[in-house]
């Protein structure tokens, strides 16, 4: 099995680049060595999808925004590595 590779297709129209470049690292700071590739693809029209080995994972519209890190995480790993443990994002906040 080889490693899956992470594509972040973003709306240059809407300034999205920066969150696209935060998400990407964040995917590599968690999966590091684990990733082929994270690769941010330009688009317009309000574009905002993030798929893995073309899969779609994560849609703008249809997802409802953007996705938080810990979620966006927690999705690729549902995906690809359904038994890995995530440690402190697969935690459940505890209510006082």
């Amino acid at each position: 099995m080889r490693n899956p590779a992470i594509t972040i297709t973003y709306c240059t129209q809407c300034n999205w680049l920066l969150r696209s470049g935060w998400l990407a690292q964040e995917l590599l700071s968690t999966f590091g060595q684990d990733l082929a590739s994270v690769t941010l693809v330009p688009g317009t029209g309000g574009i905002f999808r993030i798929a893995v080995d073309g899969e779609e994972i994560w849609e703008r519209v249809k997802d409802g925004g953007f996705p938080d890190a810990k979620v966006l995480k927690q999705r690729l790993r549902d995906h690809v590595w359904p038994e890995r443990d995530l440690g402190h994002a697969d935690r459940k906040k505890e209510t006082p």
